[in-house]
C-alpha cells in the first residue's frame, strides 16, 4: 500500500507515476486526499472534545475536596456528556477511516524511474539476450506435449480424469525430472545464502492482503469458502508473511528465504496455442526466493537476485532473455520487475519462466513490517523482493523441446546427479 504521507506531500508526482502504469481513474488520488482531510478534521475535533473532558474530570476531585458538591456534580454531568459525544465521534471517525482504507488499497505501487511506459507485454524492454536459438532437424522437431506422450513422462488425460484441464500428471522419468529440478534449484539457493522454509499451501486473508494478492487477484485464486482460506498462487505469499507485523533490527537485514511449493492459479480466460501443454497450467511447482532489506540496498539486492536466476538458466544450457516490464505489464504491487524467458525451439516461442521484482515498501506498509535503524533508532519500512528461481513447467517444456534428439531427450548435465539418468527414451 502506498504511504499516505507521499500522497499528501506530492499528489501530482503520484499521479504522474500511476499514469506510467496506465492506472485509472487518477482522480482516486484526489478522492483519497479529500477523505483524509475529512478524517484529520474529525480527529482534531474529537481530540478537542476529549481534551476538554479530561480537563473537567481533573477539576471534579478538587471541587469535591473544597465542598463544592453542586458544582462538582454539574461538572461531572458535563464531562459525561462530552465523553458520550466523543464516543459517537469515534464511531463516525472509524467509518471514515475504513472509507479511506478501502480507497487506498486500490492504488497500485508506483513504478521505478527506469520502468518504460507501455500498454502491455509488447512494450516490454529487452535488456539482455543470451545463447543461440537452437535449430533442430525438422524431422525430429516436436512440441513438448507430443514428446511427453511419446516417452510417457506426462499425461494430460489422467489430469483431466482426476481433476480437469490444466492439471498434468508426471510419470516415471517425468516425475524424476520434476524432483531433480526442485532439488537443484533449492540447493543453489541455499548455496547463495538463502534459508530454506517449508510453508503452508493455504493462506488467510491477512496474508493475501499483505503481499498485494488481495483484493487485486482474488478472481485468479482458488478460494476455500468454508474456512475462508486461499490456495497460494506462489510461495512468495507465505514466505513474505512470516515477518508480518514484526519490528526487526537493522543488523538482522538482509533476510534471505527460499521455499518450494506447488502453486495454484485459476488462469481464467487463457486460451490459444500459447497455453497448450505446460505453457499454462492451474497447478505447478516453483522454487521462490524472497529477501527483506533496507531501502539503501534494495536495488543492489534486485541485481543480485536477477544474477542468481540468470546463473540457473546458464547452467541448464537454455537460451534466455531478460525483459524490463513496462508500466502496463507490471504487477499491481511491484515497483520494478524483470522477466526471464526461455526459447522454445519447437514452438518458436519465448516462454516466461521467472519474474524478479522489487516491491520497495508497498508490501511492508500493508504488513506493518519495520526495522529500527542502528544509528538513530528511528523506525523505517523494510523493502521486500522476490523471484522465481525457478518455475518448473516451462523450464521442463523448453528442456524437452530444445534437448530432443533422434535417440531421445538429453538431460542437462547439471540435473544428471539428481535424476540418475542422462537421457529420456
Amino acid at each position: 500500500m502506498l504511504e499516505l504521507q507521499l500522497l499528501r506531500r506530492d499528489p501530482d508526482f503520484v499521479k504522474k507515476k500511476l499514469a506510467v502504469k496506465n492506472f485509472q481513474p487518477l482522480s482516486l488520488v484526489d478522492e483519497v486526499l479529500s477523505v483524509d482531510e475529512r478524517r484529520r478534521k474529525m480527529q482534531g475535533e474529537m481530540d478537542e472534545v476529549l481534551n476538554k473532558s479530561n480537563i473537567i474530570s481533573k477539576e471534579i476531585g478538587g471541587l469535591y475536596r473544597n465542598g463544592q458538591r453542586d458544582e462538582a456534580e454539574r461538572k461531572k454531568s458535563e464531562a459525561s456528556a462530552l465523553s458520550d459525544q466523543a464516543h459517537e465521534m469515534k464511531k463516525e471517525l472509524q467509518k471514515v477511516e475504513k472509507e479511506l482504507f478501502d480507497l487506498m488499497v486500490h492504488l497500485p505501487n508506483l513504478p521505478h524511474d527506469c520502468v518504460p511506459p507501455g500498454k502491455d507485454e509488447h512494450d516490454n524492454e529487452v535488456v539482455k539476450e543470451v545463447g543461440e536459438l537452437p535449430e533442430l532437424n525438422g524431422e525430429y522437431v516436436k512440441p513438448h506435449w507430443e514428446l511427453a506422450e511419446m516417452f510417457n513422462i506426462i499425461s494430460w488425460e489422467l489430469g483431466v480424469k482426476i481433476t480437469g484441464a490444466g492439471f498434468p500428471v508426471y510419470i516415471g522419468k517425468g516425475a524424476r525430472m520434476q524432483r531433480a529440478m526442485i532439488q537443484y534449484f533449492l540447493d543453489e539457493a541455499v548455496k547463495a545464502g538463502y534459508m530454506e522454509y517449508q510453508v503452508p499451501h493455504l493462506i488467510n486473508e491477512d496474508s493475501g492482503f499483505g503481499t498485494g494478492s488481495l483484493p487485486d487477484k482474488e478472481g485468479q485464486m482458488y478460494h476455500c469458502r468454508d474456512d475462508n482460506f486461499y490456495l497460494i498462487p506462489t510461495a512468495e505469499v507465505p514466505l513474505t508473511n512470516l515477518y508480518r507485523g514484526d519490528m526487526l533490527k537493522e543488523d538482522e537485514l538482509p533476510i534471505k528465504l527460499v521455499g518450494y511449493t506447488p502453486c495454484f492459479r485459476r488462469e481464467a480466460g487463457s486460451y490459444g496455442k500459447e497455453v497448450r501443454g505446460l505453457n499454462r497450467v492451474h497447478q505447478f511447482d516453483k522454487v521462490e526466493i524472497v529477501q527483506f532489506t533496507t531501502p539503501e540496498l534494495s536495488y543492489k539486492t534486485l541485481d543480485a537476485m536477477v544474477a542468481h536466476v540468470e546463473g540457473l538458466l546458464k547452467n541448464l544450457g537454455l537460451p534466455y532473455r531478460i525483459l524490463r516490464l513496462c508500466g502496463g505489464d507490471a504487477t499491481f504491487a511491484s515497483a520494478l520487475t524483470y522477466d526471464f524467458e526461455t526459447y522454445s525451439a519447437a514452438q518458436k516461442l519465448w516462454l516466461e519462466v521467472s519474474s524478479v521484482s522489487n516491491f520497495e515498501t508497498f508490501q511492508t506498509n500493508r504488513m506493518k513490517l519495520r526495522y529500527k535503524a542502528k544509528e538513530d533508532g528511528k523506525k523505517h519500512l523494510v523493502h521486500t523482493l522476490n523471484g522465481s528461481a525457478l518455475a518448473l513447467p516451462r523450464i521442463l517444456a523448453t528442456i524437452i523441446e530444445n534437448y530432443q534428439t533422434p535417440e531421445g531427450i538429453v538431460v542437462p548435465e547439471v540435473l544428471r546427479p539428481y535424476t540418475g539418468f542422462d537421457i529420456i527414451n
